[in-house]
């Protein structure tokens, strides 16, 4: 299933929708980058990503703690805040490339931490003006995993 590069989600069940069709394309291994304003929904589309995978763990914002783990029927997902670190270095120090590649890892304020992941999708979130329900996700693929994934605008 190609991944569309722009996809507007006018309310909390089509982000649920399109957090679970993102859960069918995931595979361990996989890095996902999440960046938008604070009250974008990225914590929203974790919960509704682990709920897609099977996991019935509470989902909540690992901004104080980090990371949060959760167990899925597809193995673990890696849930990361990186809003509090300074950067790579201090990201890596968690060690995260240790963990990465047996898990699914999902990082809100990914792009701070980009550059420590060669292989990623990002997903922008930005709030749609005049909508506080809508969001509209930018979508975009770094690396051979996710050449040829991406889409048309949705």
């Amino acid at each position: 299933m190609p991944l569309p590069s722009q996809i507007t989600c006018r309310d909390i069940a089509q982000t649920n929708a399109f957090a679970a069709e993102l859960a069918k394309v995931l595979r361990v291994g996989d890095v996902v980058l999440l960046d938008g304003p604070i009250g974008a929904g990225k914590t929203h589309f974790v919960r509704a990503l682990a709920s897609a995978m099977g996991s019935n763990d509470n989902v909540t914002s690992p901004t104080y703690t980090i990371m949060h783990v959760y167990e899925t029927d597809r193995g673990q997902l890696l849930h990361l805040d990186a809003y509090r670190l300074s950067g790579v270095a201090e990201y890596r120090d968690l060690g995260i490339d240790d963990l990465a590649p047996e898990a699914i890892t999902v990082v809100e304020w990914g792009g701070t931490v980009a550059a420590a992941h060669p292989e990623h999708l990002m997903i922008e979130f930005r709030i749609v003006d005049g909508d506080d329900n809508a969001r509209e996700l930018l979508l975009s693929g770094i690396g051979q995993r996710w050449a040829g994934k991406m889409g048309a605008q949705a």
